[in-house]
């Protein structure tokens, strides 16, 4: 079994590379999270209008959010191709292939015929291109924070990890943002052409990244391990296989310790827009105004809660971030529930500020220091992308049945995000007594 830390081989990573390697990680999670948070509005506001106009409002939502979860399902997929790539041949080419998909998935969506003009066509072509963007987004986010990791200098990696993190809400901010502009258009030109737009401006940030990731060193740490492999004349030609068999309980505990992150973030960046919106009957303005500012405060809470992790330990400020939602999450509902934009605005920032803010910032470091250098970037694909397909995806779609079922109720929803945060605090202790330290 492999130690929960590991020496972190900084020879050769000066400044400028770190600076770089944050740069081309951040750039595509912010992509990433751009088009995710794009589609989990887009699911709550006109996807289900624009590719399932014959079902009820009700039943149309939830086939929204089924689509919305089928993303999820290549994730894991993807996860291992993709991680494979990236600790066998190197992160840089890992890295390019994750951007290239996600790319050009979210642009072709914002190509693709409605309902009205091809029939049932429309969302199965929808639902392939789900697929596709889930397949690259699989090992994105592993792969971002990987290479931060392997690029951090000691006794900082907590905060350095948390700037891709931190990155998530900049996406989740501006598919907020860029659907807050649209919505004030008239409806008949939303629902005509306006809603592509944000879809197709995924392809300008895409070429950024892509040029920024072409011109990408390999980490050091990557490097010096290959060059010892070598040097005993051993070529890991089947990472998935070697992280199973000598780091099982570390799949299981990182994959669990994801939980609660994942039911947060998903809640307050998709869910929370559609309940606001078409069950509690807010103008659809105010929910976004909320999830923008909230997302605000969550990039500048994460990497502060980073920093907190370096000095504490991430296993302390991951732990007490997910303990904070489970003690807010019925609290969150009653907020949103007075139909007041600022006790909905406070409710949001305070879910993004501290609670996602201390697991994300954590996060990063926690998983990390799980898995060595050889397999570290499939042990982090698999821990999450399971965990995703099983939580993340799934989770609007349960929140929103979990409300259709209780009358309009969000008693369910409240106690779900409760029990995932429990799982998270759960999973992060035993892994954590079962170490040396995080």
């Amino acid at each position: 079994m492999t130690t929960l830390s590991e020496p972190i081989a900084t020879q050769g990573a000066n400044q400028a590379n770190i600076r770089k390697a944050v740069t081309a990680a951040t750039v595509g999670t912010v992509i990433e999270w751009y088009d995710y948070a794009l589609y989990g509005a887009a699911s709550g506001l006109i996807i289900n209008r624009l590719f399932f106009p014959n079902l009820s409002p009700t039943v149309g939502v939830l086939a929204a959010f089924a689509t919305f979860a089928v993303g999820y399902l290549a994730r894991p997929i993807g996860g291992v191709v993709i991680s494979h790539i990236g600790d066998r041949f190197g992160r840089k080419p890992a890295l390019i292939l994750t951007i290239a998909l996600m790319g050009l998935a979210t642009v072709l969506m914002g190509l693709l015929p409605t309902y009205a003009s091809i029939g049932i066509a429309a969302p199965a072509l929808l639902v392939l291109l789900r697929l596709i963007q889930g397949f690259g987004a699989g090992a994105e986010l592993a792969g971002a924070i990987v290479l931060v990791a392997e690029y951090a200098p000691p006794g900082r990696r907590a905060f350095y990890t948390s700037l891709p993190n931190a990155a998530t809400l900049v996406g989740i901010m501006l598919a907020t943002l860029s659907f807050l502009v649209i919505s004030t258009l008239p409806e008949d030109v939303l629902l005509g052409w306006a809603w592509r737009v944000p879809f197709l401006l995924s392809g300008v940030l895409f070429f950024i990244a892509l040029y920024i990731r072409r011109h990408l060193d390999e980490t050091p740490e990557y490097v010096e391990a290959m060059a010892k492999a070598e040097a005993r004349r051993h070529e890991q030609k089947v990472p998935l296989a070697e992280l199973f068999r000598q780091s099982p309980k570390e799949v299981l505990f990182g994959f669990l310790s994801v939980t609660g992150h994942n039911a947060n973030v998903y809640i307050l960046s998709a869910f929370s827009l559609s309940y606001m919106t078409n069950t509690l009957g807010m103008p659809r303005t105010d929910g976004l105004i909320a999830g923008t500012i909230g997302a605000v405060v969550g990039i500048v809470g994460t990497p502060i809660m980073g920093s907190l992790a370096d000095r504490i330990g991430s296993a302390k400020v991951y732990a007490g971030g997910a303990l904070f939602i489970l003690l807010f999450a019925y609290p969150l509902f009653l907020m949103l529930d007075s139909q007041s934009l600022l006790l909905a605005t406070l409710a949001i920032s305070l879910g993004y500020g501290i609670g996602f803010g201390a697991m994300a910032g954590a996060q990063g470091a926690f998983l990390a220091n799980l898995f060595p250098t050889r397999y570290r970037f499939s042990g982090l694909a698999i821990s999450r992308e399971l965990n995703g397909v099983l939580v993340a995806g799934p989770t609007p779609l349960i929140a929103a049945s979990l409300v259709a079922y209780a009358d309009e109720s969000p008693v369910g929803v409240a106690a779900y995000l409760m029990v995932c945060c429990a799982l998270t605090i759960l999973a992060v202790m035993v892994i954590t007594n079962r170490s040396v330290h995080t």
